[in-house]
């Protein structure tokens, strides 16, 4: 296990962007848990959602008062192998699951639970990587609440795999779920905590014109001279790139001149993550007009979404897709899939449009619609910013998870 490098934060950072009442409630919490000891653990510190939360919600944290602690499992590519492989039957498919796979899940989260040796008074672990080591962690801090943060949809899961991180639920005394369609496991307590965007990183920010001149001409040679469609995901099959290239093809029928950017990185416990890019870039050999690009800086997606006209999130399965408020924010209209908690982000016709998830052709459409009519776009993008401003931002996270801390360290209060 080890600690990874984090940012300062101040919680005065979020006070342009989030109201008084807000704040105000996340001292009062923070007041109520500053002698509470905290533990996070999950398997990346780099790439995908919870790392990029977490690099927030623990700093944040820290500010407020809140002693809290975030670890990262060590392990190695035979286990990013089996964990990649349950991430993908608990969302519905993948290759059966073995002896040997089951194993090296155990040898690889007792190994790391055994290498915890500070007191915490609430541990949270994040998704199935680390379940493994709830166990052990019980019989050490016997008195400090065990809950699990799932960021997964359970909604189609294979059995064997959903059988599997069963096993290891029991010393769950609270689990969070993004959405209520995925409580798939029986635990004491369940909580449903929409994930959230930090306005305040780099990929999120305010950019000064100088900046987004700069940022416009790293990302040469996309032209910003005609439109632009862009999609921002892991290079993951979930994501469906293939789809999007379709959906893309389609609108430039329509729109000929039109350009595609998909622009991902690779998450540190994903295995598949270059194959996939390797696989995308080759469909997409024999367009000038599509771009493959990976491992941007965080400021160059930030200007890159802002300065694209359309974003795209054709996901097959999404546990939440925070990329879509990502985007929204900075006021860019979203065609997204009806899947995972796309639906709860984009609202169809007012801040852009959903999408069967195996619907290409209605994408392209879509886009189409909102390239051809610049006023829906500007009116889009208005509902957009606010949207998130009120239901995906940090902030409010936030209270909804030390809410969940208060009543975990404090039951009968």
């Amino acid at each position: 296990m080890h600690p990874p490098s984090l940012p300062n934060r101040s919680i005065e950072a979020y006070a342009t962007v989030t109201g008084d009442d807000r704040l105000e409630r996340l001292r009062e919490l923070a007041e109520t848990l500053s002698d509470v000891r905290i533990l996070h653990v999950n398997s990346t510190a780099t790439g995908g959602g919870v790392a990029e939360l977490l690099r927030s919600i623990v700093p944040v944290c820290n500010d407020l008062g809140i002693d809290t602690d975030w670890l990262v499992m060590d392990a190695d590519d035979d286990f990013f192998e089996v964990t990649k492989a349950v991430h993908n039957g608990l969302q519905g498919s993948g290759e059966p699951l073995t002896d040997e796979m089951k194993a090296t899940y155990r040898e690889v989260t007792e190994r790391n639970a055994a290498e915890i040796e500070d007191e915490y008074d609430l541990v949270l672990a994040h998704d199935p990587q680390p379940l493994g080591m709830l166990e052990r962690l019980e019989e050490r801090l016997p008195d400090a609440p065990i809950l699990w943060r799932c960021h997964v949809d359970l909604t189609d899961s294979v059995d064997d795999y959903l059988a599997f991180v069963s096993e290891y639920t029991d010393p769950i005394d609270h689990a969070i779920f993004s959405r209520s369609e995925y409580v798939a496991i029986d635990t004491p307590a369940t909580s449903i905590v929409y994930p959230s965007i930090d306005p305040v990183t780099e990929k999120n920010r305010s950019l000064e014109d100088e900046e987004l001149a700069a940022e416009r001409d790293r990302l040469d040679p996309l032209s910003f001279d005609a439109p632009v469609v862009t999609q921002v995901s892991r290079f993951d099959p979930w994501k469906d790139q293939f789809g999007t290239l379709e959906a893309y093809r389609t609108a430039t029928e329509e729109v000929p001149e039109l350009q595609l950017a998909l622009a991902g990185g690779m998450a540190g416990d994903d295995p598949e993550g270059l194959e996939l890019y390797e696989q995308v870039a080759e469909k997409a050999v024999g367009d000038p007009d599509v771009h493959v690009l990976t491992d941007l800086p965080d400021t160059t997606i930030n200007a890159l979404q802002r300065l694209s006209d359309v974003v795209v999130q054709k996901s097959l399965r999404e546990g939440f897709g925070l990329v879509v408020s990502e985007a929204l924010w900075k006021r860019t209209p979203v065609v997204g899939s009806t899947v995972g908690g796309i639906p709860l982000q984009v609202e169809d016709g007012r801040n852009g449009y959903l999408v069967d998830p195996d619907d290409a052709t209605g994408a392209g459409d879509r886009i189409v619609a909102l390239l051809e009519n610049d006023e829906r776009r500007r009116s889009f993008g208005d509902s957009a910013r606010e949207h998130v401003r009120e239901r995906f931002l940090l902030p409010r996270q936030l209270v909804d998870l030390l809410e969940i801390f208060v009543d975990a360290v404090e039951p009968d209060s």
